[in-house]
């Protein structure tokens, strides 16, 4: 009989990705990401292990929505203190923070554990088309259409 084989936290070979999201779709690029993140694309997969890939996205501030999800989808906030909740809509996110629209909802496609907090580290997010990682080397990832 055979033993399963399982990833060693020392083991993992990561890769470093970069993905444009100028004109690419929120949530379909963020379901990418998480599976790229947690590294479910790869062969050595271990649901407790950290098996994932490092991932540098450019031009979060052109991504794209659809329907009228710009004013209708909203981004709460709360101080801690009574009546401190803050809401603000997607349109007005994307010109305060663009980079934290898509933090968002790649970290709402990971599990809710220490893992995923060691997981979201590893995703690299800037607004516009520079980015500090050509040491790196990051290669294209490939997006399904």
């Amino acid at each position: 009989m055979q033993k399963t084989w399982n990833a060693k936290p020392g083991e993992v070979e990561r890769r470093w990705y970069l993905v444009d999201a100028e004109g690419k779709t929120l949530g379909r690029l963020a379901t990418q990401i998480a599976d790229t993140l947690r590294g479910k694309h790869k062969a050595e997969y271990t649901p407790h292990i950290d098996t994932g890939d490092f991932v540098v996205v450019v031009n979060a501030e052109k991504i794209a929505v659809t329907g009228n999800k710009l004013d209708d989808k909203m981004y709460h906030r709360h101080s801690g203190y009574p009546g401190g909740l803050r809401s603000r809509p997607l349109r007005d996110q994307l010109e305060r923070r663009p980079t934290e629209v898509l933090r968002k909802a790649v970290k709402g496609m990971l599990p809710r554990n220490r893992l995923s907090r060691a997981q979201i580290n590893k995703l690299k997010i800037y607004a516009g088309p520079e980015h500090p990682h050509e040491a790196q080397a990051p290669s294209e990832l490939e997006l399904k259409p």
